[in-house]
């Protein structure tokens, strides 16, 4: 795992390009710590940093072809390159053992239909310095990041914004379609970021552009619906084996692989399976929290002892807003709501203290149908059909009573709240591609100068014949996924020089779960069905029947105290897209304890701690 930077500029020198990419590598010295590697040519510099986990003596980047035309910087892995590797050996000399240079020989020998073989996660930069064009490339499900930006005839990327911001000439602006999507989101859609001409490369695509034209980006993969062929018998029988080989193919490394541990279903999967299945005796690492409903020890453990695995476990006191700070303009580089992302950095940095690598679960919830929202909008299907003065009094007998502070896995009085939220807010989610935070008024109150600004999801295939959840979950593993769980994940765990994979996104897997039924895959209260039918023998009943909970952070309780006080300071500093009477209002409610607006103030508080920094924005 690394980390990557291209520069193309005729305008500066050669010492200036070298000063660039230096300080864009250095930016980016948590994604490689192990080594260093720069190529310049005529008005072009391609720069890396190695995480070194497979062929670590050798498999040195950047990567020059033996004729020198070819160069690639390359950040990922290549689960299955040793299966490629026999099909180039006849029309290529190979000089190392890794996987970059199957990738290069690949490009090279075989064109980008080369990539349609690849299983694994991937950004690459290729320059072909003969013919001044270059290719850049991410993943099918966008695991890996990569940043551009076209000025003229230049060019700059980056495996992260603040990488390439130390490449840029000039001010970034922020960009207002970026900022009204983030606050009705709490994350950037894809192919945008916070700034003006500033894009990322969407997942799956690939992105051309040689000095005086124009980018052109185009799909290699794209997610299909396709209807299984078999039995429900044979679909699981399926998944188990496609789901073990995805797990095996992510062993592949020089280092030791651990594992994160939440106690969930899907990290207790992939854990168990490394174990019973696999023969790993892995080290395991959980996050714990002081507020019990948050804290899912108990279960990590449960699976810890029960599959013999060295366990780690660390306990999150309270929030750091240094750290915090360092996370949001260090890594990511713009503004990030997911509060998970503290404690997702945490039990990296646990992990990075005893291994390189460590599987995760991200993906089981998207692919197997086991967000509580699915659960909600199942729900609703009968519950709209209830006359409406009926529905109103149910919502006023909901709000009379105060919000509880608590996890929603453990009070029916916050799911009833958090049910309310969501038929509130369901013709902002209809239709559905992603989940919002507010209803049209409030967010209109809140942000009155950002009225009709915004993105349109790119690349979300038209499928007619789904049904709203099914929807919901293809809309999720192109959106959410890849604009949120995946950034939180790749930030918090390289920003401490560790590399995450996930045994879920394996192309064979998400392929498998979007050809089932989804009634396969959820009644109408129980989701994640496959995964049990196929599974049940691994996991003891304790965490199949357990209640959904998620990496949650008990920020509520913050904004009840020093978070609140923080978040009226920020307000207090020049800014006048809040309308800031409409904020303290929400603060004053959630401090009062009548709603919980932790998720939301949280948004608010990250944005304007970003705009409040020393980041220019103007």
């Amino acid at each position: 795992m690394c980390g990557i930077a291209f520069f193309y500029s005729e305008d500066l020198t050669g010492e200036e390009h070298r000063g660039k990419i230096g300080r864009a590598l250095r930016a980016m010295q948590h994604r490689g710590p192990d080594d260093e590697g720069i190529w310049q040519g005529r008005a072009v510099s391609i720069g890396h940093r190695r995480l070194s986990i497979i062929d670590q003596a050798g498999s040195l980047q950047p990567m020059q072809s033996p004729d020198g035309r070819f160069i690639l910087s390359y950040n990922g892995e290549i689960y299955n390159y040793k299966e490629l590797r026999p099909q180039l050996e006849g029309r290529w000399q190979f000089q190392t053992k890794g996987d970059t240079e199957v990738l290069l020989a690949g490009l090279i020998t075989q064109g980008i239909s080369f990539i349609e073989q690849m299983e694994g996660m991937w950004a690459f930069a290729l320059w072909d310095n003969q013919e001044k064009r270059l290719l850049l490339c991410r993943d099918r499900m966008g695991k890996k990041p990569l940043y551009y930006q076209g000025a003229g005839p230049s060019l700059l990327c980056a495996s992260e914004l603040p990488a390439l911001r130390r490449l840029a000439v000039g001010a970034w602006e922020e960009d207002l379609d970026s900022t009204a999507d983030f606050l009705r989101h709490g994350y950037y859609l894809p192919g945008t970021t916070a700034y003006q001409g500033v894009h990322e490369v969407l997942p799956g695509h690939l992105l051309s552009w040689s000095p005086g034209a124009s980018c052109r980006q185009e799909s290699y993969w794209s997610l299909q619906i396709r209807s299984f062929a078999g039995s429900r018998e044979d679909a699981a029988a399926e998944l188990r084996s496609t789901f073990i080989r995805a797990v095996e193919r992510r062993m592949v490394a020089d280092v030791e692989v651990g594992a994160f541990l939440s106690g969930g279903v899907d990290s207790s999967l992939v854990v168990s399976i490394m174990a019973a299945e696999l023969g790993v005796h892995p080290k395991t690492f959980t996050i714990g929290f002081q507020e019990r409903s948050y804290d899912e020890r108990e279960f990590a453990e449960q699976i810890a002892v029960q599959q013999n695995t060295d366990h780690y476990v660390k306990v999150l006191e309270d929030w750091d807003r240094e750290y915090l700070t360092g996370l949001i303009l260090k890594n990511i580089g713009q503004p990030f709501s997911d509060s998970s992302l503290l404690p997702t950095a945490m039990v990296s940095q646990l992990a990075a203290s005893k291994v390189k690598v460590a599987l995760s679960g991200d993906g089981g919830d998207e692919l197997f149908s086991g967000y509580q929202r699915y659960q909600a909008r199942s729900i609703l299907r009968w519950y709209t059909r209830l006359p409406k003065p009926l529905r109103r009094g149910a919502e006023k007998v909901i709000r009379s009573i105060p919000e509880p502070m608590a996890h929603h896995s453990r009070s029916l009085v916050k799911k009833a709240h958090l049910f309310q939220d969501i038929l509130n807010r369901i013709e902002e989610e209809t239709p559905y591609f992603a989940p919002v935070l507010y209803t049209r008024d409030d967010y209109h109150a809140l942000f009155p100068e950002l009225q009709g600004r915004g993105h349109t999801p790119p690349n979300i295939p038209e499928e007619s014949h789904l049904d709203d959840i099914q929807r919901m979950m293809f809309a999720d593993a192109l959106i959410y996924l890849p604009q949120d769980i995946l950034v939180k994940v790749d930030r918090a765990s390289m920003g401490n020089s560790l590399e995450s994979r996930a045994p879920f996104l394996d192309r064979d897997v998400v392929e498998l779960a979007f050809s089932l039924p989804r009634s396969w895959h959820r009644s109408e209260m129980t989701g994640k069905k496959m995964l049990r039918q196929a599974f049940s023998d691994i996991l003891p009943n304790a965490i199949w029947n357990r209640r959904k909970q998620g990496f949650g952070v008990p920020i509520h309780h913050w904004f009840r105290n020093e978070l609140g006080k923080e978040l009226e300071q920020l307000l207090e500093q020049k800014q006048t897209l809040l309308h800031v009477p409409s904020v303290l209002h929400l603060l004053h409610q959630h401090r009062q304890g009548l709603r919980d607006h932790g998720y939301r103030l949280w948004c608010l508080y990250i944005y304007l701690l970003w705009k409040n920094s020393s980041v220019e924005t103007s």
